[in-house]
């Protein structure tokens, strides 16, 4: 099916229905064979997404020349930063830090647009606060944040994108004129971005040993079984409450998250320079990058629930980067309310400041009432350290690439082959 007919028709799930009329209302003005399906301007799918691709990984989109989408998300590292720094730095000189770690973007497009469900929880969105709507929206921030690809404006996105090796390409897909109008091509190579992360099978290859599993082509081993088992026990890990481990309902493979949203009251990062200022708090849905739901008090502190496949291959986990092991990562889940000693630190006296990268007004929004953060010092945690270990053991099956010959798994393996 032609793309453009297909976003303009309301058939691209990619975009959300705000952005699609804005964007098909741009690319008519620019390029009417793009939107009508006649002429030679219309972009076939896979034109759109090898422009999408060159996109991702162009450099010279930066003020630095130095940085691409693909360089915070490394292809080889399932998408996400190849590095263990809690977060990355930009700008023209790649000096400024950024707020938070890099999130991967597999499986991100069968993300969600952003709503309240019918009980108030919220769910869906892009982003780690869910503040863009879709993969459109969600890409225009890398090219202009001060702490990411740091252009100016679109107009200077553009003029970049005029200059590229590409450029006539962009031009044939979207009319001779296109660089002409910044807002138009700026537009239009967000959406190609788009196209080429909801398209190309290396976004959600579903090919790890546990797809195998599923699909009755090979057999999970006993410590395997005993973590899924613990992962799925309301009782014991609890986990896939938040990170839903069974097929959707359209029989396609869980992505292992729900969507929604949690308070897990992270230890504070100190590796991260904003948090060199005592009065700053990275509140997630209500701010401070996120800004429609600042009166959402009750909101603070809760940051989006994230897939856990590929999870075993990241370098730091949780939205600060605190953890930089996933073992500690689990062990924090279940002994964060049995041991806060062990994570969180203490005054002089030995008093221990429990959730410390919340403001104390807000202390109350941490999740303690859900399993496994119902426990209370003295109590035995959720799981013990061989149960833990069975966990650790299942977690690694969700990890893309795996190779039944080898009984090794690695995410570059379903990149394309060069």
């Amino acid at each position: 099916m032609i793309a453009g007919w297909s976003l303009c028709a309301g058939k691209s799930r990619n975009v959300s229905h705000g952005l699609r009329a804005a964007l098909c209302a741009l690319l008519l003005a620019a390029a009417p064979g793009f939107v009508s399906g006649g002429g030679n301007t219309v972009p076939a799918q896979a034109a759109l997404s090898a422009l999408g691709q060159k996109i991702f990984a162009d450099e010279s989109l930066s003020a630095s020349g130095k940085m691409a989408c693909a360089t915070c998300h490394d292809p080889k590292f399932a998408h996400a930063q190849n590095n263990a720094l809690a977060v990355q730095s930009g700008g023209a000189n790649l000096d400024v830090p950024g707020f938070r770690s890099v999130p991967s973007l597999r499986y991100l497009n069968l993300n969600i647009p952003f709503f309240f469900a019918n009980d108030g929880t919220p769910t869906g969105g892009f982003n780690r606060d869910g503040r863009a709507n879709d993969l459109v929206a969600q890409a225009e921030r890398p090219f202009l944040a001060a702490h990411e690809m740091a252009n100016g404006d679109a107009a200077a996105v553009v003029d970049k994108l005029s200059r590229a090796s590409y450029a006539d390409e962009f031009r044939g897909l979207f009319g001779a004129d296109v660089f002409t109008k910044a807002d138009t091509a700026f537009l239009a190579a967000r959406y190609a971005l788009s196209v080429y992360e909801t398209t190309e099978p290396q976004f959600r290859p579903f090919s790890s040993k546990f797809d195998l599993f599923l699909k009755g082509k090979l057999r999970l081993s006993e410590q395997e079984l005993r973590g899924y088992a613990l992962f799925n026990n309301p009782n014991k890990g609890r986990c896939a409450a938040c990170h839903l481990s069974t097929r959707q309902a359209n029989g396609d493979p869980p992505v292992f998250t729900d969507y929604t949203y949690d308070n897990l009251g992270v230890p504070r990062n100190a590796e991260i320079p904003a948090n060199d200022d005592p009065a700053y708090f990275d509140m997630g849905l209500c701010g401070p990058e996120r800004t429609d739901l600042a009166n959402r008090s009750d909101l603070c502190g809760q940051f989006k629930v994230p897939t856990l496949r590929n999870i075993v291959t990241r370098k730091v986990i949780f939205h600060n980067g605190y953890f930089k092991s996933l073992r500690e990562a689990v062990q924090f889940y279940v002994q964060r309310d049995t041991n806060a000693d062990k994570w969180y630190p203490a005054d002089g006296d030995g008093a221990v400041h429990k959730f410390n990268d919340v403001p104390p007004l807000l202390t109350r929004n941490v999740n303690t009432t859900e399993g496994p953060y119902d426990r209370h010092p003295g109590d035995a945690p959720a799981l013990s350290e061989p149960e833990i270990d069975d966990v650790m053991v299942f977690l690694a099956t969700l990890t893309d690439g795996y190779d039944p010959a080898t009984g090794t798994a690695d995410p570059a393996r379903d990149l394309p082959k060069q």
